[in-house]
């Protein structure tokens, strides 16, 4: 049997300007070690690190690892000394490698890495079959189809790290006032998710009026646009009077001047988690952020342990990711995959980008 998989190739140009080109090879199926399972990928997801490692904007770039972070797929073999139980069960993959269980960060020397086209990790989900260690799967909880599966492993991590534990119970729990900034991505809709399966009252901001309205049909209490005057008093004023005047926490991928909105919406020694700036690389901490006591909070994916309780969770209360959409076609129908990297590069879906493999060629909402 042979495996196709998705690489990126050489193409001349300068980190930011250039654009990897996919292409797609075809390898042996690879047999499992002792402690491995092989696993034929049913769902794959994009993430915007997939773009950054077409354009090189992303560390340890490499052309000789198939790309993918995210991803689900059915056990069908395992190795001589791993549980044969799993074959034939349906997994998630841990979307990274070096980080246990410790709060602080990974444990290994080495560092952590994630999965998909770098050097620091030689595996990578798009393709059709891989083996993994044993050690870095959980079972898909039963109420997740597969598109949804392969939806939530990268972004259900980091928004479980930056909303639960870096945010704590008392500023993410029951009863907390959450807001959620450019509410639309992947991480920022499991944030929400989360945050009312938790039983926190939840508001967001977006540019788009559309995304507001639909997050609050996924349990929102309301949102502003940040594009309007004086948005932060018209959030304020959305919390419900005599219960609180300002926020428990706020979860940001932006970066920028959140510490200068956070001054404003947090309440004395709330929490501003940080786990991404995609306007600006880095963000003054004034004075007034300083004697408000606010606790900011830088927050990456999160540890082996962090995911296994992340994926409880999912089951638990039965949370499905938010899925903008899903295309269905093989891994070396390049042209198609092409249109949802082009979908994830312009930045207007709502929800993961999915492949799935192995099933009529075309589209689906």
């Amino acid at each position: 049997m042979t495996s196709k998989a998705l690489f990126i190739a050489p193409a001349p140009g300068r980190p930011g300007q250039v654009y990897y080109p996919l292409t797609a090879q075809t390898l042996p199926v690879p047999t499992p070690s002792a402690h491995e399972l092989l696993i034929k990928t049913t769902a794959v997801a994009l993430n915007h690190r997939d773009v950054f490692l077409r354009q090189h904007l992303y560390p340890g770039v490499t052309f000789d690892v198939p790309l993918g972070a995210d991803g689900t797929g059915t056990v069908i073999a395992a190795g001589a000394l791993a549980q044969q139980h799993w074959i034939g069960k349906r997994v998630l993959l841990n979307p990274g490698t070096g980080w246990a269980e410790s709060p602080d960060g990974p444990e290994d020397a080495a560092g952590y890495r994630i999965l998909g086209g770098t050097k620091g990790y030689r595996n990578g989900t798009m393709q059709e079959y891989m083996t993994i260690g044993e050690g870095e799967v959980e079972e898909v909880p039963g109420h997740l189809g597969d598109a949804e599966a392969g939806a939530l492993p990268l972004t259900g991590l980091t928004a479980w790290r930056a909303l639960v534990v870096k945010g704590g119970e008392r500023n993410s729990g029951v009863g907390a006032s959450v807001l959620v900034t450019g509410i639309g991505g992947g991480v920022a809709l499991m944030v929400l998710r989360f945050a009312v399966a938790r039983g926190a009252d939840v508001y967001v901001t977006s540019s788009s009026e559309e995304k507001i309205r639909r997050a609050v049909e996924l349990g929102a209490k309301g949102g502003v646009s940040y594009k309007e005057e004086g948005w932060e008093k018209k959030l304020l004023g959305l919390l419900p009077q005599g219960k609180t005047t300002a926020f428990d926490a706020v979860i940001d991928g932006a970066g920028g001047d959140s510490v200068d909105k956070a001054v404003r919406l947090l309440k004395p020694g709330g929490v501003l988690s940080v786990y991404g700036m995609t306007v600006a690389p880095q963000m003054p901490f004034s004075m007034k952020a300083v004697l408000k006591n606010i606790e900011v909070k830088g927050s990456t994916m999160g540890s082996r342990k962090e995911f296994k309780e992340m994926v409880e969770f999912v089951g638990q209360h039965k949370i499905r990711p938010v899925i903008s959409r899903v295309l269905q076609a093989e891994l070396d129908d390049l042209p198609a995959i092409d249109g949802l990297f082009q979908e994830m590069k312009d930045g207007k879906q709502f929800g993961k980008l999915v492949l799935e493999l192995g099933k009529s060629t075309g589209s689906k909402l």
